[in-house]
Protein backbone atom coordinates (compact mmCIF):
# COMPACT_ATOMS: atom_id res chain seq x y z
CA UNK A 1 0.00 0.00 0.00
CA UNK A 2 1.53 3.14 -1.07
CA UNK A 3 2.08 6.25 1.51
CA UNK A 4 0.57 9.84 1.59
CA UNK A 5 2.98 12.40 2.12
CA UNK A 6 1.68 15.55 3.56
CA UNK A 7 2.76 18.98 2.86
CA UNK A 8 1.06 21.35 5.56
CA UNK A 9 1.33 25.24 5.89
CA UNK A 10 4.50 26.44 7.52
CA UNK A 11 3.23 28.79 10.81
CA UNK A 12 6.42 30.38 11.59
CA UNK A 13 6.82 34.05 12.08
CA UNK A 14 7.86 35.86 8.73
CA UNK A 15 7.81 32.13 7.29
CA UNK A 16 6.75 32.19 3.26
CA UNK A 17 7.88 28.79 1.95
CA UNK A 18 6.25 25.84 1.69
CA UNK A 19 7.78 22.04 1.50
CA UNK A 20 6.91 21.00 -2.41
CA UNK A 21 5.65 23.39 -5.51
CA UNK A 22 3.38 21.69 -7.79
CA UNK A 23 6.23 20.72 -10.33
CA UNK A 24 7.66 18.37 -7.89
CA UNK A 25 4.20 16.74 -7.18
CA UNK A 26 4.07 14.68 -10.29
CA UNK A 27 7.48 13.27 -9.78
CA UNK A 28 6.30 12.17 -6.21
CA UNK A 29 3.10 10.73 -7.17
CA UNK A 30 5.30 8.82 -10.13
CA UNK A 31 7.39 7.37 -7.24
CA UNK A 32 4.12 5.67 -6.42
CA UNK A 33 2.68 8.04 -3.08
CA UNK A 34 0.13 9.97 -3.05
CA UNK A 35 0.23 13.71 -1.83
CA UNK A 36 -1.87 16.05 0.11
CA UNK A 37 -1.33 19.67 0.87
CA UNK A 38 -3.10 21.60 3.35
CA UNK A 39 -5.58 24.88 2.30
CA UNK A 40 -2.98 27.77 1.67
CA UNK A 41 0.29 25.70 2.07
CA UNK A 42 2.11 27.45 -0.78
CA UNK A 43 -0.30 30.91 -1.13
CA UNK A 44 3.17 32.73 0.21
CA UNK A 45 5.39 31.23 -2.69
CA UNK A 46 2.99 31.53 -4.74
CA UNK A 47 2.12 28.22 -5.44
CA UNK A 48 -1.93 28.29 -4.87
CA UNK A 49 -4.68 25.39 -4.28
CA UNK A 50 -5.53 24.64 -7.95
CA UNK A 51 -1.72 24.34 -9.34
CA UNK A 52 -1.63 21.87 -6.28
CA UNK A 53 -4.56 20.04 -7.57
CA UNK A 54 -4.08 19.87 -11.41
CA UNK A 55 -0.46 18.13 -10.62
CA UNK A 56 -2.51 15.12 -8.75
CA UNK A 57 -2.42 16.59 -4.86
CA UNK A 58 -5.65 16.57 -3.06
CA UNK A 59 -6.18 19.60 -0.73
CA UNK A 60 -7.02 19.05 2.94
CA UNK A 61 -9.28 21.78 5.12
CA UNK A 62 -6.95 21.85 8.21
CA UNK A 63 -3.60 21.00 10.05
CA UNK A 64 -5.69 18.10 11.79
CA UNK A 65 -7.22 16.26 8.77
CA UNK A 66 -3.66 16.54 6.71
CA UNK A 67 -1.39 15.50 10.11
CA UNK A 68 -4.01 12.63 10.93
CA UNK A 69 -4.33 11.21 6.96
CA UNK A 70 -0.26 11.66 6.31
CA UNK A 71 2.23 8.92 6.88
CA UNK A 72 5.05 11.24 5.75
CA UNK A 73 5.48 14.91 6.73
CA UNK A 74 7.68 16.83 4.81
CA UNK A 75 7.99 20.43 6.12
CA UNK A 76 10.29 23.15 5.86
CA UNK A 77 10.47 24.71 9.55
CA UNK A 78 10.56 22.37 12.91
CA UNK A 79 7.42 21.70 13.71
CA UNK A 80 6.07 23.27 16.73
CA UNK A 81 5.02 21.22 20.01
CA UNK A 82 0.88 21.60 18.98
CA UNK A 83 2.11 20.32 15.37
CA UNK A 84 4.14 17.34 17.20
CA UNK A 85 0.81 16.58 18.81
CA UNK A 86 -1.11 15.68 15.68
CA UNK A 87 1.10 13.80 14.24
CA UNK A 88 0.23 9.76 13.54
CA UNK A 89 2.04 7.56 15.81
CA UNK A 90 4.67 5.93 13.28
CA UNK A 91 4.33 8.25 10.95
CA UNK A 92 8.20 9.98 9.43
CA UNK A 93 8.85 13.06 9.84
CA UNK A 94 11.46 15.15 7.30
CA UNK A 95 12.03 18.62 8.37
CA UNK A 96 14.86 20.83 9.30
CA UNK A 97 15.15 19.88 12.96
CA UNK A 98 18.28 21.74 14.64
CA UNK A 99 18.68 18.58 17.09
CA UNK A 100 21.09 20.27 19.53
CA UNK A 101 18.99 23.40 20.05
CA UNK A 102 16.01 21.68 20.68
CA UNK A 103 15.98 18.92 23.04
CA UNK A 104 12.09 19.38 24.10
CA UNK A 105 11.25 18.69 20.49
CA UNK A 106 13.30 15.97 20.39
CA UNK A 107 11.57 14.33 23.37
CA UNK A 108 8.45 15.37 22.48
CA UNK A 109 9.31 13.66 18.51
CA UNK A 110 10.47 10.33 20.14
CA UNK A 111 7.24 9.65 22.72
CA UNK A 112 5.21 9.99 19.58
CA UNK A 113 7.20 6.86 17.81
CA UNK A 114 8.03 8.67 14.71
CA UNK A 115 11.34 8.76 12.69
CA UNK A 116 12.50 11.71 12.26
CA UNK A 117 15.00 12.93 9.56
CA UNK A 118 16.54 16.32 9.68
CA UNK A 119 17.31 18.08 6.47
CA UNK A 120 19.84 20.11 8.94
CA UNK A 121 22.21 17.19 9.80
CA UNK A 122 22.93 15.81 6.02
CA UNK A 123 26.72 14.26 5.76
CA UNK A 124 27.95 16.82 3.39
CA UNK A 125 30.88 15.57 2.91
CA UNK A 126 29.34 12.53 1.10
CA UNK A 127 29.35 13.84 -2.59
CA UNK A 128 26.10 11.54 -3.30
CA UNK A 129 24.26 13.46 -0.06
CA UNK A 130 24.71 17.21 -2.43
CA UNK A 131 21.67 16.27 -4.75
CA UNK A 132 19.50 16.17 -0.85
CA UNK A 133 21.64 19.27 0.74
CA UNK A 134 19.15 21.68 1.62
CA UNK A 135 21.45 23.64 3.98
CA UNK A 136 23.52 25.00 0.61
CA UNK A 137 20.38 25.52 -1.61
CA UNK A 138 19.07 27.77 1.38
CA UNK A 139 22.20 29.38 2.00
CA UNK A 140 22.96 30.70 -1.84
CA UNK A 141 20.02 31.96 -1.72
CA UNK A 142 20.93 34.01 1.06
CA UNK A 143 23.78 35.19 0.27
CA UNK A 144 22.31 36.42 -2.77
CA UNK A 145 19.05 37.90 -1.32
CA UNK A 146 21.64 39.81 1.20
CA UNK A 147 22.85 41.71 -1.65
CA UNK A 148 20.05 42.95 -2.42
CA UNK A 149 18.90 43.76 0.60
CA UNK A 150 22.20 45.62 0.69
CA UNK A 151 21.67 47.24 -2.37
CA UNK A 152 18.06 48.60 -0.93
CA UNK A 153 19.59 50.43 1.64
CA UNK A 154 22.72 51.47 0.20
CA UNK A 155 22.66 55.19 -0.84
CA UNK A 156 24.23 54.66 -4.18
CA UNK A 157 25.14 52.23 -6.95
CA UNK A 158 27.29 49.09 -6.63
CA UNK A 159 29.63 49.63 -9.64
CA UNK A 160 31.36 52.66 -10.51
CA UNK A 161 30.38 54.84 -12.99
CA UNK A 162 32.13 58.09 -14.77
CA UNK A 163 29.10 60.25 -15.85
CA UNK A 164 28.56 63.80 -17.55
CA UNK A 165 27.29 64.59 -13.63
CA UNK A 166 30.45 63.34 -12.07
CA UNK A 167 32.43 60.78 -11.13
CA UNK A 168 30.68 57.72 -8.85
CA UNK A 169 33.18 55.41 -6.91
CA UNK A 170 32.62 51.43 -6.89
CA UNK A 171 30.94 50.55 -3.40
CA UNK A 172 33.09 48.33 -1.14
CA UNK A 173 32.17 45.31 0.63
CA UNK A 174 33.68 43.35 2.85
CA UNK A 175 32.05 39.08 3.71
CA UNK A 176 32.88 37.98 7.03
CA UNK A 177 32.89 34.23 6.47
CA UNK A 178 33.28 32.20 2.83
CA UNK A 179 30.89 29.60 3.06
CA UNK A 180 28.06 29.04 1.16
CA UNK A 181 26.44 31.90 1.75
CA UNK A 182 29.12 34.26 1.76
CA UNK A 183 30.66 32.64 -1.43
CA UNK A 184 27.35 33.68 -2.96
CA UNK A 185 26.84 36.96 -1.99
CA UNK A 186 30.94 37.73 -3.61
CA UNK A 187 29.59 36.64 -6.62
CA UNK A 188 26.39 38.73 -6.66
CA UNK A 189 28.34 41.49 -5.49
CA UNK A 190 31.41 41.53 -7.69
CA UNK A 191 28.56 40.88 -10.46
CA UNK A 192 26.86 44.29 -9.81
CA UNK A 193 30.22 45.99 -9.99
CA UNK A 194 31.45 46.42 -6.77
CA UNK A 195 35.22 46.39 -4.94
CA UNK A 196 34.68 43.06 -3.05
CA UNK A 197 36.85 41.65 -0.04
CA UNK A 198 36.47 38.51 2.27
CA UNK A 199 37.64 36.55 4.95
CA UNK A 200 37.22 32.75 6.42
CA UNK A 201 38.94 30.78 8.55
CA UNK A 202 39.73 28.49 6.65
CA UNK A 203 42.54 28.98 3.76
CA UNK A 204 41.34 26.49 1.52
CA UNK A 205 38.45 28.87 0.29
CA UNK A 206 41.24 32.00 -0.93
CA UNK A 207 40.86 30.55 -4.16
CA UNK A 208 37.21 30.10 -4.45
CA UNK A 209 37.25 33.76 -3.42
CA UNK A 210 39.21 34.86 -5.68
CA UNK A 211 37.32 32.73 -8.77
CA UNK A 212 34.23 35.18 -8.06
CA UNK A 213 36.06 38.09 -8.51
CA UNK A 214 36.78 38.34 -4.63
CA UNK A 215 40.05 39.49 -2.58
CA UNK A 216 40.80 37.24 0.29
CA UNK A 217 41.73 39.31 3.04
CA UNK A 218 44.30 36.78 5.72
CA UNK A 219 44.37 37.32 9.15
CA UNK A 220 48.18 38.16 10.42
CA UNK A 221 48.01 34.96 12.70
CA UNK A 222 48.93 31.26 12.06
CA UNK A 223 46.16 28.87 12.61
CA UNK A 224 43.95 26.62 10.58
CA UNK A 225 40.24 27.28 10.87
CA UNK A 226 38.96 23.93 8.94
CA UNK A 227 36.46 22.18 11.54
CA UNK A 228 34.38 18.36 10.82
CA UNK A 229 31.89 18.74 7.80
CA UNK A 230 32.92 21.25 6.00
CA UNK A 231 32.72 24.00 8.60
CA UNK A 232 34.76 26.34 10.52
CA UNK A 233 35.95 25.59 14.20
CA UNK A 234 36.38 27.97 16.60
CA UNK A 235 39.67 29.40 17.18
CA UNK A 236 42.40 30.62 19.47
CA UNK A 237 41.83 33.73 21.60
CA UNK A 238 45.34 34.98 19.61
CA UNK A 239 43.50 34.26 16.26
CA UNK A 240 40.58 36.51 17.66
CA UNK A 241 42.49 39.07 18.68
CA UNK A 242 44.52 39.25 15.35
CA UNK A 243 40.64 38.85 13.72
CA UNK A 244 39.10 41.52 15.68
CA UNK A 245 42.21 44.35 14.64
CA UNK A 246 41.94 43.15 10.81
CA UNK A 247 37.99 43.62 11.09
CA UNK A 248 38.18 46.90 12.33
CA UNK A 249 40.50 47.90 9.82
CA UNK A 250 37.94 47.08 7.23
CA UNK A 251 35.36 48.47 8.86
CA UNK A 252 36.62 51.68 8.35
CA UNK A 253 37.29 50.72 4.68
CA UNK A 254 34.31 49.65 3.28
CA UNK A 255 30.93 50.63 2.47
CA UNK A 256 29.11 47.68 3.10
CA UNK A 257 29.84 44.41 5.38
CA UNK A 258 27.60 41.18 5.15
CA UNK A 259 28.63 38.78 7.94
CA UNK A 260 28.02 35.02 7.67
CA UNK A 261 29.45 33.44 10.29
CA UNK A 262 27.86 30.72 11.99
CA UNK A 263 29.11 27.32 14.20
CA UNK A 264 26.78 24.53 14.06
CA UNK A 265 25.38 24.41 17.90
CA UNK A 266 26.80 27.69 18.91
CA UNK A 267 25.87 31.13 19.58
CA UNK A 268 26.97 33.49 16.49
CA UNK A 269 30.41 34.72 17.46
CA UNK A 270 30.41 38.98 18.21
CA UNK A 271 32.77 39.82 15.29
CA UNK A 272 31.39 43.55 14.38
CA UNK A 273 31.92 45.69 18.02
CA UNK A 274 29.71 48.89 18.64
CA UNK A 275 33.06 50.45 18.23
CA UNK A 276 33.49 49.17 14.78
CA UNK A 277 30.08 50.47 13.95
CA UNK A 278 31.12 54.09 14.68
CA UNK A 279 34.14 54.00 12.58
CA UNK A 280 32.46 53.08 9.42
CA UNK A 281 31.16 55.85 6.92
CA UNK A 282 27.72 57.03 7.31
CA UNK A 283 25.51 55.49 4.88
CA UNK A 284 27.11 52.24 5.22
CA UNK A 285 25.17 49.08 5.42
CA UNK A 286 26.09 45.64 7.53
CA UNK A 287 23.74 42.79 6.94
CA UNK A 288 23.97 40.21 9.76
CA UNK A 289 22.98 36.86 8.63
CA UNK A 290 23.70 35.15 12.17
CA UNK A 291 20.89 37.71 13.22
CA UNK A 292 18.77 34.33 14.28
CA UNK A 293 21.57 32.76 16.62
CA UNK A 294 22.28 36.42 18.00
CA UNK A 295 23.76 38.36 15.46
CA UNK A 296 27.64 38.89 14.19
CA UNK A 297 27.66 42.24 15.44
CA UNK A 298 26.80 43.55 18.93
CA UNK A 299 24.45 46.58 17.67
CA UNK A 300 22.09 43.77 15.55
CA UNK A 301 18.54 43.74 16.59
CA UNK A 302 16.66 40.31 15.09
CA UNK A 303 14.63 41.19 12.63
CA UNK A 304 14.59 44.90 12.90
CA UNK A 305 16.33 47.35 10.26
CA UNK A 306 17.95 50.06 12.56
CA UNK A 307 20.06 53.16 12.14
CA UNK A 308 23.42 53.37 14.69
CA UNK A 309 26.26 55.92 14.55
CA UNK A 310 24.67 56.61 10.83
CA UNK A 311 24.84 52.94 10.00
CA UNK A 312 22.20 50.58 8.81
CA UNK A 313 21.85 47.11 10.29
CA UNK A 314 19.99 45.16 9.26
CA UNK A 315 19.05 41.69 11.01
CA UNK A 316 16.32 39.96 9.38
CA UNK A 317 16.15 35.92 9.52
CA UNK A 318 13.62 35.10 6.77
CA UNK A 319 16.13 36.03 3.87
CA UNK A 320 15.20 32.43 2.11
CA UNK A 321 11.40 33.47 2.38
CA UNK A 322 12.27 36.94 0.23
CA UNK A 323 12.40 34.60 -2.06
CA UNK A 324 10.22 32.05 -1.37
CA UNK A 325 9.31 30.86 -4.73
CA UNK A 326 12.88 29.88 -5.55
CA UNK A 327 13.51 28.77 -1.88
CA UNK A 328 10.20 26.51 -2.18
CA UNK A 329 11.26 24.88 -5.60
CA UNK A 330 15.15 23.57 -4.50
CA UNK A 331 14.02 22.74 -1.04
CA UNK A 332 11.40 21.10 -2.62
CA UNK A 333 14.06 19.22 -5.38
CA UNK A 334 16.00 18.43 -2.32
CA UNK A 335 13.27 16.32 -1.24
CA UNK A 336 12.45 14.48 -4.02
CA UNK A 337 16.02 12.98 -4.18
CA UNK A 338 15.49 12.01 -0.58
CA UNK A 339 12.25 10.39 -1.37
CA UNK A 340 14.40 8.54 -4.61
CA UNK A 341 16.92 7.46 -2.29
CA UNK A 342 14.37 6.23 0.43
CA UNK A 343 11.57 4.86 -2.56
CA UNK A 344 14.43 2.89 -5.05
CA UNK A 345 11.70 0.74 -5.60
CA UNK A 346 9.38 3.58 -6.95
CA UNK A 347 6.22 1.78 -5.07
CA UNK A 348 5.28 4.52 -2.59
CA UNK A 349 7.31 2.14 0.45
CA UNK A 350 10.13 4.13 1.95
CA UNK A 351 12.86 2.24 3.60
CA UNK A 352 14.93 4.05 6.36
CA UNK A 353 18.23 2.36 5.88
CA UNK A 354 20.54 2.77 8.43
CA UNK A 355 23.67 0.97 6.56
CA UNK A 356 23.61 4.00 4.63
CA UNK A 357 25.53 6.59 4.82
CA UNK A 358 23.47 9.55 3.93
CA UNK A 359 20.04 7.97 5.34
CA UNK A 360 21.36 6.87 8.48
CA UNK A 361 23.11 10.46 9.22
CA UNK A 362 20.14 12.31 8.45
CA UNK A 363 18.30 9.75 10.87
CA UNK A 364 18.04 11.33 14.25
CA UNK A 365 14.99 9.81 15.68
CA UNK A 366 13.77 5.93 14.07
CA UNK A 367 10.86 4.81 15.57
CA UNK A 368 10.48 6.39 18.79
CA UNK A 369 14.57 5.84 19.95
CA UNK A 370 16.87 8.86 19.15
CA UNK A 371 19.49 7.78 17.11
CA UNK A 372 20.94 11.15 17.18
CA UNK A 373 23.91 12.48 16.50
CA UNK A 374 25.08 9.79 13.75
CA UNK A 375 28.56 7.81 14.24
CA UNK A 376 31.54 9.71 12.37
CA UNK A 377 32.36 8.78 8.74
CA UNK A 378 34.28 6.74 7.39
CA UNK A 379 35.76 8.23 4.59
CA UNK A 380 38.23 6.28 2.31
CA UNK A 381 41.85 6.88 3.54
CA UNK A 382 43.21 10.45 1.07
CA UNK A 383 45.73 8.72 -1.60
CA UNK A 384 49.04 8.82 -0.81
CA UNK A 385 50.97 11.28 -2.20
CA UNK A 386 53.01 10.49 -5.47
CA UNK A 387 56.51 10.55 -4.92
CA UNK A 388 58.41 13.82 -5.90
CA UNK A 389 60.98 13.01 -8.76
CA UNK A 390 64.36 14.23 -7.74
CA UNK A 391 65.54 16.97 -9.78
CA UNK A 392 68.95 16.85 -11.36
CA UNK A 393 71.44 18.42 -10.36
CA UNK A 394 72.54 21.45 -12.56
CA UNK A 395 75.93 20.63 -14.27
CA UNK A 396 78.26 23.54 -13.86
CA UNK A 397 79.14 25.32 -17.04
CA UNK A 398 82.48 26.93 -18.15
CA UNK A 399 84.02 30.28 -16.10
CA UNK A 400 82.84 28.41 -13.16
CA UNK A 401 78.80 29.99 -13.72
CA UNK A 402 74.98 27.60 -14.21
CA UNK A 403 73.86 26.17 -16.46
CA UNK A 404 71.16 28.56 -16.26
CA UNK A 405 73.50 31.75 -15.32
CA UNK A 406 73.80 34.77 -17.64
CA UNK A 407 77.01 35.06 -19.92
CA UNK A 408 80.03 36.56 -18.27
CA UNK A 409 81.37 40.14 -19.80
CA UNK A 410 84.33 38.53 -21.47
CA UNK A 411 82.05 35.17 -23.12
CA UNK A 412 79.27 38.08 -24.22
CA UNK A 413 82.47 40.21 -26.06
CA UNK A 414 83.47 37.17 -27.74
CA UNK A 415 80.06 36.19 -28.98
CA UNK A 416 79.67 40.03 -30.15
CA UNK A 417 83.09 39.74 -31.84
CA UNK A 418 82.31 36.89 -33.68
CA UNK A 419 79.11 38.39 -34.66
CA UNK A 420 80.50 41.86 -35.65
CA UNK A 421 83.33 39.77 -38.19
CA UNK A 422 80.42 37.46 -39.97
CA UNK A 423 78.55 40.69 -40.27
CA UNK A 424 81.34 42.77 -41.83
CA UNK A 425 81.96 39.35 -44.38
CA UNK A 426 78.75 39.79 -45.12
CA UNK A 427 78.31 43.88 -45.96
CA UNK A 428 81.75 43.41 -47.87
CA UNK A 429 80.31 40.58 -50.30
CA UNK A 430 76.63 40.46 -50.64
CA UNK A 431 74.75 43.12 -52.97
CA UNK A 432 73.59 46.40 -51.41
CA UNK A 433 69.80 44.78 -52.24
CA UNK A 434 70.74 42.31 -50.05
CA UNK A 435 72.44 43.74 -47.19
CA UNK A 436 69.78 46.43 -46.87
CA UNK A 437 67.30 43.55 -46.48
CA UNK A 438 69.65 41.47 -44.13
CA UNK A 439 69.71 44.33 -41.63
CA UNK A 440 65.67 44.47 -41.70
CA UNK A 441 65.46 41.34 -41.12
CA UNK A 442 67.71 40.88 -37.92
CA UNK A 443 66.10 43.86 -36.38
CA UNK A 444 62.47 42.34 -36.64
CA UNK A 445 64.03 39.30 -35.48
CA UNK A 446 65.47 40.97 -32.52
CA UNK A 447 62.28 43.35 -31.99
CA UNK A 448 60.08 40.35 -32.59
CA UNK A 449 61.82 38.26 -29.91
CA UNK A 450 62.28 41.26 -27.09
CA UNK A 451 58.86 41.94 -27.59
CA UNK A 452 57.32 37.72 -27.22
CA UNK A 453 59.93 36.94 -24.50
CA UNK A 454 58.50 39.80 -22.21
CA UNK A 455 54.57 38.61 -22.73
CA UNK A 456 52.90 36.77 -19.72
CA UNK A 457 52.66 33.39 -21.28
CA UNK A 458 48.82 33.03 -20.45
CA UNK A 459 48.66 35.96 -23.17
CA UNK A 460 50.46 33.88 -25.34
CA UNK A 461 47.84 32.29 -27.60
CA UNK A 462 46.05 35.84 -28.83
CA UNK A 463 49.29 37.34 -28.70
CA UNK A 464 50.67 35.15 -31.49
CA UNK A 465 47.62 35.59 -33.44
CA UNK A 466 47.20 39.10 -33.42
CA UNK A 467 51.17 39.15 -34.14
CA UNK A 468 50.68 36.32 -36.98
CA UNK A 469 47.85 38.69 -38.59
CA UNK A 470 49.62 41.90 -38.33
CA UNK A 471 53.12 40.34 -39.80
CA UNK A 472 51.08 39.12 -42.98
CA UNK A 473 51.70 42.67 -44.33
CA UNK A 474 54.12 40.53 -46.36
CA UNK A 475 51.67 40.22 -48.64
CA UNK A 476 52.17 43.27 -50.10
CA UNK A 477 55.93 41.50 -50.97
CA UNK A 478 54.16 38.98 -52.92
CA UNK A 479 52.04 41.19 -55.05
CA UNK A 480 54.83 43.23 -56.22
CA UNK A 481 56.54 39.81 -56.75
CA UNK A 482 53.13 39.16 -59.08
CA UNK A 483 53.91 42.38 -60.92
CA UNK A 484 56.82 43.13 -60.62
CA UNK A 485 57.99 47.03 -61.71
CA UNK A 486 60.17 47.79 -64.72
CA UNK A 487 63.88 47.44 -63.51
CA UNK A 488 66.68 47.73 -66.73
CA UNK A 489 68.40 45.17 -67.76
CA UNK A 490 66.29 42.71 -65.50
CA UNK A 491 63.83 40.11 -66.93
CA UNK A 492 60.20 41.37 -66.46
CA UNK A 493 58.56 38.14 -65.39
CA UNK A 494 59.28 34.67 -63.82
CA UNK A 495 56.87 31.96 -64.05
CA UNK A 496 58.03 30.07 -61.53
CA UNK A 497 58.63 33.64 -59.42
CA UNK A 498 55.05 34.50 -59.83
CA UNK A 499 53.68 31.08 -58.92
CA UNK A 500 55.33 31.02 -55.37
CA UNK A 501 54.37 34.66 -55.09
CA UNK A 502 50.91 33.73 -55.76
CA UNK A 503 50.75 30.75 -53.35
CA UNK A 504 52.51 33.55 -50.68
CA UNK A 505 49.49 35.70 -51.33
CA UNK A 506 47.51 32.67 -50.37
CA UNK A 507 48.96 31.37 -47.54
CA UNK A 508 49.19 34.95 -45.68
CA UNK A 509 45.76 35.58 -46.82
CA UNK A 510 44.70 32.46 -44.64
CA UNK A 511 47.12 33.55 -41.62
CA UNK A 512 45.65 37.20 -41.40
CA UNK A 513 42.11 36.24 -41.50
CA UNK A 514 42.40 33.27 -38.91
CA UNK A 515 44.66 35.38 -36.94
CA UNK A 516 41.88 37.81 -36.15
CA UNK A 517 39.27 35.59 -35.91
CA UNK A 518 41.51 33.05 -33.40
CA UNK A 519 42.32 36.29 -31.25
CA UNK A 520 38.20 36.94 -31.77
CA UNK A 521 37.15 33.87 -30.18
CA UNK A 522 40.26 33.90 -27.76
CA UNK A 523 38.80 37.33 -25.91
CA UNK A 524 35.47 36.16 -26.49
CA UNK A 525 35.81 33.46 -23.61
CA UNK A 526 36.52 36.70 -20.98
CA UNK A 527 33.82 38.41 -21.92
CA UNK A 528 30.47 38.00 -19.88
Amino acid sequence: MSLMIGIPKERFPLEKRVATVPDVVGKLKALGFSVSVETGAGDGADCYDDAYVAAGATIAASPAELFGAADIVFKVRAPTLDEVALLKDGSTLISFIWPAQNPELMQALAARRVTVLAMDCIPRLLSRSQKMDALTSMASITGYRAVIEAANQFGRFFGGQVTAAGKIPPAKVFIAGAGVAGLAAIGAAASLGAIVRANDTRNEVADQVKSLGGEFVRVDYEEEGSGGGGYAKVMSEGFQAAQRAMYAKQASEVDIIITTALIPGKPAPRLITAEMVASMKPGSVIIDLAAEQGGNCELTERDQVVVRHGVTIVGYTDFPSRLSKQSSTLYANNLLRLAEELCKTKDGVINVNMEDDAIRGLTVIKEGEVTWPAPPLKLPPPPAPKPVAAMPEKKAASHGHGAGAPMSAKTLAVVFGVGAVLFALVGATAPAVFLSHFTVFVLACFVGYMVVWNVTPALHTPLMSVTNAISSIITIGALLQIAPPAIPGVERYNLLIGIMAFLGVVLTGINMFGGFAVTRRMLAMFRK
